[in-house]
Order: C-alpha cells, then sequence, then structure tokens
C-alpha cells in the first residue's frame, strides 16, 4: 500500500513560513505535486548514496552529513520540558536544527580565533575566546545583549576581514532587528563584492598620473567603509525598514535588489 501524499492544506500552513502572501488551493495542490515529484529525484539519490558509504546499511541516511543522534536529543529534550507531557518528531527535528547551528556558530567563532593565532588546531584557548566573544553565560545560553562590536571584530576581522554568512546574519540581528532569508543573504554578499570590485576599479583609474585626487580620496574612504561593513550595516537597515513599511517579519531578496548599492 502505497503512502498518501501531502495534504494541501498541510503544505500550505508549511509554505507559510517562507511566504507572507497568500496561497490558492489550486497551486497549494500543485506544491504537493512538486514536492512529491522532488521526493522522487531525491529518495534514490539518498539510496545510492547510503548503500555507497556503507553497503550493509538497512535504513536511509543522510549521506552528506552527520547528525546529532535524534533518540538522544529527544530524551534530553524531555528531561527539559515542566508543562507538557512529550515532544514531538518537529520539536526534536526543530530542537536539532537549532543546536547544530549553535555547535556551528560556537566552532566558527573558536576557528576564527584559531586562524589568529595562526595555528590549525581549536584548542581550549580558542574555545574561550569563543564563549566570551559570543556573550554566553554560565549555563551556555545567549545573554541577553546586542551583539557588540567586538563581537563582530571576532567574526570578520579574525577571520581575515572576509564577508561570511555568519557575520552577515549578526549584523542582520544587531542592526536590522529582523531575520533575513537565505537569497537575501546570497545576494548581498554578492552586490557586497560587486561593490568592492568597483570601487577598486575606481581606486586604480584615479590613482594614475594626473587623476582627480579628490575622487581618489573618495573612493579610499568609501572602500574603508565597505571593509569596515559600514555599507552592509546601512543595507541591512535600509531593507529592514522596507521590509516593515510593507508589512514583512523578515528581509527578503525583494528588498535587497530594490535598494542602491551606491
Amino acid at each position: 500500500m502505497s503512502a498518501k501524499p501531502y495534504s494541501s492544506g498541510h503544505i500550505g500552513a508549511v509554505a507559510g513560513n517562507y511566504t507572507q502572501m497568500r496561497i490558492s488551493g489550486a497551486v497549494k495542490q500543485q506544491l504537493v505535486e512538486l514536492l512529491c515529484e522532488e521526493l522522487d529525484r531525491l529518495v534514490p539519490q539518498m539510496e545510492s548514496e547510503t548503500l555507497a558509504q556503507d553497503p550493509e546499511r538497512k535504513t536511509l541516511d543522510d549521506p552528506n552529513r552527520t547528525r546529532l543522534n535524534y533518540n538522544r536529543t529527544r530524551e534530553l529534550m524531555i528531561d527539559r520540558i515542566s508543562s507538557i507531557d512529550s515532544v514531538g518528531s518537529a520539536a526534536v527535528q526543530a530542537g536539532i536544527e537549532h543546536i547544530e547551528q549553535h555547535l556551528a556558530k560556537i566552532l566558527k567563532h573558536a576557528e576564527a580565533a584559531a586562524e589568529k593565532d595562526r595555528v590549525s588546531t581549536i584548542k581550549p584557548r580558542h574555545l574561550d575566546l569563543a564563549v566570551s566573544g559570543m556573550g554566553l553565560d554560565e549555563d551556555g545560553e545567549l545573554a541577553e545583549q546586542e551583539v557588540t562590536e567586538e563581537t563582530e571584530t571576532l567574526i570578520v576581522g579574525q577571520g581575515g576581514g572576509i564577508l561570511t554568512r555568519s557575520s552577515l546574519l549578526s549584523l542582520a540581528r544587531s542592526h536590522a532587528k529582523m531575520p533575513v532569508t537565505d537569497d537575501a543573504v546570497e545576494e548581498l554578499i554578492d552586490t557586497y563584492y560587486m561593490v568592492v570590485e568597483k570601487l577598486e576599479g575606481d581606486i586604480r583609474a584615479h590613482a594614475q598620473l594626473g587623476g582627480n585626487p579628490v575622487q581618489f580620496i573618495e573612493s579610499i574612504a568609501r572602500m574603508q567603509t565597505l571593509m569596515s561593513l559600514g555599507w552592509m550595516r546601512s543595507m541591512l537597515t535600509r531593507a529592514a525598514s522596507n521590509a516593515r513599511e510593507r508589512g514583512y517579519k523578515r528581509i527578503d531578496i525583494e528588498q535587497i535588489v530594490h535598494l542602491d548599492p551606491y
């Protein structure tokens, strides 16, 4: 007996996490079909890759990454609830995703500290710097405070001045005060490096003998703003303002592409 497809109502509820617009019934049904088609593609590929890693395995696995143990995470979450009786699978999956992201964030900071020491091993002192820079309290939770300039320096400066997804999300929390979609993050990063490239060309042109010194100085000032991420803070603040004016709860690519980056 084959499994029933997703219900259109369920897909509509899930899709509501990703759009502020209403979705027609016909579109919901089409989304059901599209997602089932994607499973047709995904599952055989995962099955093949799982068996390639372990020919004796009898359970489908995620061949691309090692996840936190589901049952252990569920038991740990049950130990920590106080007003409800159990923990559903959706909560466990959300918990795993959150804890893995937290782990990734800690390691990103610790890695940056190790890079600053010019070593290839994360040592306890690097982890201590990461924990301190992230503002974690003694219980291992994020302290209720704004992300400070010191934290941004740890993310960006110790990483060699390179703009990363984690540094951008940190800036969004501290300056835009709202979440940013993955598409918006990619667009911001692409735009940032496009502006950097153009400014580099302007600086080279103005530095030539006989170039206008005022334009050269202005280009250098704009480059300094870019490298200190002042430009990115401005873009995020303007995008957040644009999103709020339209009643959105997050910054999407629509708010980014309509901003003048210059």
